[in-house]
């Protein structure tokens, strides 16, 4: 094999060394208001942003730890997710609940896809309930009847 950029090109994709991306799709925005983590999430996420994302939210969770806390996310912008964030948001999920989630208030116009999607990574367990909602009035009215205040 030569040193022409095809051949290298070969060599790195016949050892695997080919990464497809290493930069994020998707986007999204965390906060914290009262008892609630409020997130907005946009685009179709690949592992990368569902990586990051795990690490803003668990960052910005802190002072909601001392206690149970609600979260609200939007996601009416959001075009589901490659395979590989499953792991990743079920993981989240985990660290979540063992850290006082207790309701989890989704806010998306009637989709299948995103309700089989969604529902598949975040799965009721415990004492905790999730629920998605067609507007952000039901899921707060929802939040609040829990104890969940902005």
């Amino acid at each position: 094999m030569g040193d022409d950029p095809i051949s290298l090109f070969t060599l790195k994709l016949s050892l695997g060394f080919m990464q497809l991306s290493s930069f994020q799709h998707g986007e999204y925005k965390i906060s914290v208001s009262g008892r609630i983590l409020v997130a907005t999430v946009g685009g179709s996420w690949n592992e990368e942003t569902a990586l990051a994302y795990s690490e803003d939210l668990r960052s910005a969770a802190q002072p909601l730890i001392t206690g149970d806390w609600g979260h609200i996310v939007f996601l009416e912008e959001w075009n589901l997710g490659v395979l590989e964030i499953v792991p990743v948001i079920e993981e989240l999920v985990t660290w979540c609940l063992a850290n006082g989630m207790k309701r989890s208030a989704l806010v998306y116009p009637p989709s299948v896809l995103k309700r089989l999607q969604l529902h598949g990574m975040i799965t009721e367990q415990g004492d905790f309930r999730r629920q998605s909602f067609a507007t952000e009035q039901e899921a707060m009215e929802w939040l609040n009847a829990a104890g969940y205040f902005l």
